[in-house]
């Protein structure tokens, strides 16, 4: 079926494409859309790019070549953080083992921030000649928003539209499309709708149905926010860390330079609390580096939009705790770009309804452990590719990237449902075997190993080529983008 079968467009229309969500998946898949023709726009509910974040991984041959298809691998590896190892210790400082910096960040780490910036550049223009994909202009000499795709012209618009502090309220489907409703701007109707908005996602609520049906609590909770520059006592700097062998090591005021040269976790049965820098970050005004916790805890209640409810939360779940716990969570109070969540897993049966697909975190996630960038960036390259090979044929081409897509991202998500418990095992004899294990070189190589696997595990077909990189062309019928 071509994409006149998508019923209503103006002859010549290119096929457009709403997509929630502005951090990673989103703005990856816009890119592709907008190279093979479609029209994309990506509404987020967050006023701009989010700033800050934990820092996000790729690993094994699948994730990179997408990444250097993409044309930003260079430049993802040029904005890597530098991230070392982080060492378990003991209540005196002295370390127990050691976590290998290719656990958390694979063949190539970045700040999420980071690498959503790069992505949302890469999506305004769709192709590899600019700074900001493909027409050698900065943003501002852009026109505006919204026109048609494909021009590489002096002035052009981006091919990517990007809606900023909207969301969406509602979706109704009918034979011309699917009309949107957002929170703040007019009603829109388009051919195809993608909720790329993580875990939480309002796309997947609104079109199969309430989060508890999708979203498995996996029995632990991750929190994590800056540091200050000053320990809220005033005088002395935050995170000053007592660790074996680094200079100021256990003497408060060694501050941020324990941190920056060696960052720890300090373990108790069911609970871990880390402090650390990133590299990346040293040049930012005021960073001193940042707070890590993971801890075990039934599926709590608490209101997503309220941070001081939250951090109460965490705080009562560190209470009583040894080492120099008690200081980092008194930073807390003054964090103001807290993370906090439980580690979950999404598992939705179908990931596609009529005109509506999921992409990334809210069909297939996993909070940590389970590749979901990675994921997130294989999902965009495979749901565009088969779109464009489809012909604008929705039903075929999501019916396609689900088929070759779950059996990756399903064993993906397998490493998300014990890393609660391999960052904070619920007894002492639970951490004293996991310290074992990552002193064995052996079985660290055989974890490493493992986890590459899983992440290569997928033969990615080569979209581009099949598809000449440019979609179908219309010649009648379709549901773009109008007023209603």
């Amino acid at each position: 079926m071509a994409y006149g079968a998508m019923a209503g467009r103006v002859a010549g229309e290119r096929p457009a494409v709403l997509i929630s969500g502005a951090s990673v998946a989103g703005p990856a898949l816009a890119y592709w859309l907008g190279r093979y023709g479609f029209r994309p726009t990506v509404v987020e509910v967050a006023p701009a790019l989010r700033g800050g974040g934990f820092a996000v991984d790729f690993r094994g041959a699948a994730q990179l070549d997408v990444l250097a298809r993409m044309g930003v691998l260079g430049e993802i590896r040029r904005s890597g953080t530098g991230g070392g190892p982080m060492h378990f210790i003991d209540d005196q400082g002295r370390q127990l083992a050691s976590l290998p910096p290719e656990f958390a960040g694979g063949d190539v780490e970045i700040l999420r921030s980071e690498l959503s910036r790069i992505l949302y550049e890469r999506s305004l223009c769709g192709g590899g000649l600019c700074e900001h994909g493909s027409c050698g202009r900065s943003l501002n000499e852009h026109g505006p928003y919204g026109a048609a795709a494909g021009s590489a012209a002096p002035g052009a618009p981006p091919i990517t539209e990007y809606l900023f502090g909207d969301s969406v309220t509602s979706l109704t489907e009918s034979e011309d499309g699917v009309r949107v409703t957002f929170e703040r701007g007019a009603p829109r109707t388009f051919d195809l709708v993608v909720g790329a908005d993580g875990l939480h996602s309002t796309v997947r609520r609104l079109a199969f149905g309430p989060e508890e049906r999708f979203v498995s609590h996996l029995g632990y909770y991750v929190a994590g926010w800056d540091l200050p520059a000053a320990a809220p006592g005033g005088g002395v700097p935050a995170g000053g860390v007592p660790v074996e062998g680094v200079p100021g090591g256990g003497v408060p005021g060694g501050g941020v330079r324990d941190l920056a040269s060696r960052p720890v976790g300090y373990g108790e049965p069911g609970r871990l609390v880390s402090a650390g820098r990133t590299a990346r970050r040293t040049g930012e005004a005021g960073y001193a580096g940042e707070v890590f916790c993971v801890f075990a805890a039934a599926e709590l209640t608490y209101d997503r939009r309220a941070p001081t409810a939250q951090k109460k939360l965490i705080a009562q779940a560190y209470a009583g705790a040894g080492w120099r716990t008690p200081e980092l969570i008194e930073t807390l109070w003054g964090a103001r770009d807290l993370y906090f969540d439980a580690i979950s897993r999404v598992d939705v049966p179908r990931w596609s309804a009529g005109r509506t697909v999921l992409l990334g975190d809210a069909a297939y996630g996993a909070t940590v452990g389970g590749m979901g960038t990675g994921s997130a960036i294989v999902g965009a390259y495979v749901l565009a590719g088969e779109l464009a090979a489809a012909g604008g044929d929705h039903r075929a081409a999501f019916a396609r990237y689900e088929r070759r897509l779950r059996p990756y991202v399903t064993r993906c998500q397998e490493g998300g449902r014990g890393v609660g418990e391999f960052l904070a095992p619920a007894t002492r004899e639970a951490m004293a075997a996991r310290n074992a294990a990552l002193n064995d070189p052996a079985a660290v190589a055989a974890m490493l190993a493992q986890g590459q696997d899983l992440a290569a595990d997928i033969v990615l077909e080569d979209y581009p080529a099949r598809c000449g990189g440019v979609a179908p062309s219309v010649t009648d019928g379709g549901g773009s983008v109008r007023g209603a």
